[in-house]
């Protein structure tokens, strides 16, 4: 099996080296891949989101199946791209398609998901230029810390966790109206803070079934000692000491399962992984 894999990350370096270990891969590809990526397969220097340039590697490799690993192509559609060109809708694309990756590529399109299919998440309204307005009384209305999120991609850094009013209004002016965060913040989240501890879980599905792959914690700020803004990851430690199988068995009854059904019931495709950040309350995901 010929084996492509898209990003350049430390997730791609991982796949990658799991990848090679397999008896089933023949050829392994990364693109545009990085310094340890080369180390299992071959780095083809592209960018991800140039699907036509993905088009002419799939097809001059004999690629039999594809895993997309950032969140940028997944939005912008390259599933659906392979789907409708008869070239490459055979291929099979671990990654969903452009509707669906709104789950990652839209915080508010999120919420409202989380919201309809009762999946717990924080009290939340949503703000763009024309009612930045609503949104300085929204954080009027709101106990400090402030948590206001750009809505869309950001490399992950368009969190802030703001502890004085003043500085989450103008924040909140930089995202609307001076683009702090570009495209990414013509909309806003505003969300009441959550003190607990934070933790990650991943999922592969099908749309039907789904595996639960190990959790993690993951350490986003730039700073020693957890201090700083958010990045898109500094590092994380997998599994994490605290949870155990009680905590395990909440996350999945509580939030997995009806993610999943959620999809279902939607009637929105999904095929690949699903990243979940989840926040521990009094012990409650």
């Amino acid at each position: 099996m010929n084996i492509l894999i898209l990003g350049s990350g430390g997730r791609e370096c991982a796949f990658a080296w799991k990848f090679a270990q397999s008896p089933k891969t023949e050829k392994l590809f990364i693109a545009p891949g990085n310094a340890g990526t080369e180390k299992y397969g071959t780095n083809i220097p592209l960018n991800v989101n140039d699907f036509d340039t993905i088009k002419t590697v799939v097809l001059s490799n004999n690629i039999n199946i594809v895993i997309v690993g950032p969140e940028d192509p997944l939005v912008n559609g390259i599933h659906d791209y392979f789907l409708a060109d008869d070239a490459l809708k055979q291929i099979p694309v671990i990654g969903p398609r452009k509707f669906a990756a709104q789950l990652e590529g839209s915080k508010e399109f999120a919420k409202e998901f989380m919201f309809r299919h009762n999946i717990p998440t924080a009290k939340y309204q949503s703000f763009t230029k024309e009612s930045i307005d609503q949104g300085y009384e929204f954080l009027d209305s709101l106990k400090p810390p402030y948590v206001l999120k750009a809505d869309g991609l950001a490399a992950g850094k368009g969190v802030l966790i703001i502890a004085d009013l003043e500085e989450a209004k103008e924040e909140l002016e930089d995202m609307l109206n001076n683009e702090k965060f570009g495209a990414a913040s013509a909309k806003v989240v505003i969300e009441e803070f959550l003190d607990g501890i934070e933790m990650s879980s991943f999922v592969l599905t099908d749309g039907d079934d789904y595996v639960i792959f190990p959790n993690a914690k993951d350490y986003k700020r730039i700073g020693e000692g957890d201090k700083g803004l958010n990045t898109g990851g500094m590092g994380a430690v997998s599994p994490v000491p605290f949870a155990n199988k009680e905590l395990l068995d909440k996350i999945e009854d509580l939030i997995i399962k009806p993610t999943i059904d959620g999809l279902k019931k939607d009637k929105i495709p999904y095929v690949g992984f699903v990243f979940i950040g989840l926040i521990m309350v009094n012990n409650e995901p």
